[in-house]
């Protein structure tokens, strides 16, 4: 199933029974009450796609929630094999959506869509929005035993710093990639021979992503020389990097794997860190 789905394309199956719809928010439970879009249900970066640990140097500021409870949390909003999930947040899903997008892919989900655009494109087209809460499922009874796309851990990732043939992409904005600034994390640079390719390529100016054969394009050219497996993407908390892995996706290309500690654990950790360019 194509990852991305269209406002006008959501707005054909929204009668669908199958149909399960996310707003996913990073603390943003007051965007969605001001308005969302109807029946959507709202899940939280910080706790229900996360396990937030005190000392971020511990997996960094988002690692990956327990499975046993993601499951609790998929089977609290309906979840099923056979369900079709529309996942969107208000950021054009550079934040929560991508990463619940991720993590319902690994989780073994097949048909997952993130809404190209997030909420504004959803309410440009007419798409119906509300205030109220949205009604109670019937839980589900999905369940999955591992993460199912690959992962990287802060041992790989430092193995990829000394690995020839490997290739560690950065997404965030280049001025905390080069050190210049660091508005969140307490140490700024980045690890070394990683590569800055900022999310916002992926983007049109109006916060769509790119053409699929665009993206394609893009990325086989930055994959030249390495295999798949030798491929690990990362950001600051292992949030935005899913924004690349979506849209590598959607371009039709093996997902790499993701560093989910990523610079925020690896800052905290007396580890290597580069604060000039490297490419």
């Amino acid at each position: 199933m194509n990852p991305i789905i269209n406002s006008d394309e959501l707005a054909s199956i929204l009668h669908y029974p199958e149909l399960i719809i996310i707003h996913a928010g990073n603390n943003a439970k007051d965007i969605y009450d001001n308005g969302h879009i109807t029946n959507a249900y709202y899940l939280e970066l910080n706790t229900d796609m996360s396990d937030v640990p005190q000392d971020y140097k511990n997996g960094g500021r988002h690692p990956l929630p327990k499975i046993e409870n993601f499951i609790t949390v998929l089977q609290r909003t309906g979840i099923e094999k056979d369900s079709h999930v529309i996942v969107y947040d208000d950021k054009n899903a550079s934040n929560a959506a991508a990463r619940l997008w991720w993590m319902l892919r690994s989780a073994g989900l097949e048909k997952v869509q993130v809404l190209n655009g997030g909420l504004q494109a959803a309410i440009n087209n007419n798409i119906p929005t509300t205030t109220n809460t949205s009604p109670e499922r019937t839980s589900g009874n999905y369940t999955f035993t591992e993460w199912q796309l690959p992962i990287a851990d802060i041992q790989e990732a430092e193995t990829f710093t000394r690995k020839d043939k490997a290739l560690i992409i950065d997404v965030r904005e280049t001025p905390r990639y080069n050190g210049e600034t660091e508005p969140i994390d307490t140490i700024a640079g980045h690890i070394p021979t990683a590569k800055n390719y900022p999310f916002a390529n992926n983007l049109n100016s109006d916060g769509t992503y790119k053409d699929p054969e665009e993206l394609k394009q893009y990325f086989i050219k930055i994959f030249e020389g390495y295999e798949p497996e030798n491929i690990m993407v990362h950001c600051g908390s292992g949030v935005t990097a899913c924004h690349t892995l979506l849209a590598i996706d959607y371009a039709g290309l093996n997902i790499p794997k993701l560093y989910v500690g990523s610079w925020s654990e690896w800052s905290r950790n007396d580890k290597p860190i580069e604060t000039t360019r490297t490419i």
